[in-house]
């Protein structure tokens, strides 16, 4: 039995106690919060210990798993001590997308989980899903051939507007990470960003790619957009055919260059999920698993540092925009 704390216990913090309650192989054993009365609510629904500094929990506790689940500026100003913590424990850790909003601690904690052969994963749970498995299976199987192009839109509707870049640093780790997970690495990116009327934050960006295999990419991206609609659409190309998810898990068609037929399987022909807060499970059971298997650090699916991969695709679209538009060299991460 794996035995896990959440820290931080607001609303996704909650999504991940209920999983950890609720999976067979783990135990939730503490929660951790500064909030007192959060922290006192999610521990009297799960017959938990409370706490409010998570040094004291793991020093007290005994814990195969950190999950940190708190927010901050940009969803991600407040993961870098929590985590930190766990690493320094020898703890293994999942933590909530973005890995964090500042470069540096990203970088410090991906070093810091590596130094200590610590398992770091990253709540990248739009790639967990049997549509993009099923993709990267055929990549894998050279249904698509040598890859040209991959194209990805993630618009929803969010009127938070806290800063500038709070539109790409909280919601694009999902999008970059999608898109690497077929293409694999990114080595130039240029930014086109506009805020919609009243925003502080540059609400929608369009991002153009240049893949290390040599594939070219485009990102739109939208905070601006009906949730009544799907939120993700993607389409990844070779020179033997592409394919296309739609809605992140519903469906994916394969179009193979040299037939007029196509492949089509719906989520309910792929272990069918029931919604989108299905990606939660599907990501965390999947960590579970690996930390049951002893799998390598280096092995982590959805790992730390593919988290600060994606980040780093992120600051370089960043520096692109601030620059008009110039083309920038993504940094290889570790």
């Amino acid at each position: 039995m794996i035995r896990i704390a959440v820290v931080g216990v607001n609303n996704i913090g909650k999504i991940h106690c209920r999983y950890y309650d609720q999976h067979p192989d783990t135990e939730l054993v503490a929660v951790c919060d500064l909030l007192e009365e959060r922290v006192k609510e999610a521990a009297a629904t799960y017959g938990v210990k409370a706490y409010a500094d998570l040094r004291q929990l793991l020093d007290r506790e005994q814990i195969d798993m950190v999950c940190v689940a708190t927010g901050g500026d940009e969803k991600g100003s407040h993961h870098y001590e929590p985590v930190m913590a766990a690493i320094e424990a020898g703890v293994d850790v999942l933590v909530e997308k973005p890995i964090s909003n500042r470069i540096a601690e990203a970088r410090a904690m991906v070093k810091a989980a590596a130094d200590r052969n610590v398992r770091f994963g990253c709540n990248l749970n739009h790639r967990f899903t049997p549509a993009a498995a099923k993709g990267k299976e055929w990549i894998e199987r050279s249904l698509l051939g040598t890859p040209l192009f991959i194209n990805m839109r993630l618009t929803i509707d969010n009127k938070a507007d806290s800063t500038e870049w709070f539109h790409m640093r909280a919601l694009h780790p999902h999008s970059i990470d999608v898109m690497r997970y077929f293409f694999g690495d990114v080595k130039r990116v240029q930014a086109f960003m506009n805020k919609a009327p009243g925003r502080t934050t540059w609400s929608t960006a369009s991002v153009n790619l240049e893949f290390a295999n040599g594939a070219v990419g485009h990102l739109t991206g939208s905070y601006d957009m009906s949730m009544l609609h799907p939120i993700e659409w993607c389409e990844a190309a070779g020179t033997e055919g592409r394919f296309v998810i739609e809605n992140v898990y519903e469906s994916i068609t394969l179009f193979p260059r040299h037939s007029s037929e196509r492949l089509v399987m719906q989520n309910s022909m792929m272990r069918g999920m029931q919604s989108f807060n299905d990606t939660f499970g599907n990501r965390i059971h999947r960590f579970i698993e690996q930390i049951k298997q002893q799998a390598h650090p280096e092995a982590i699916e959805g790992s730390g540092r593919e988290a600060l991969a994606a980040q780093e695709v992120i600051e370089a679209a960043i520096r692109s925009h601030q620059t008009g538009g110039s083309v920038v060299e993504v940094p290889r991460s570790g």
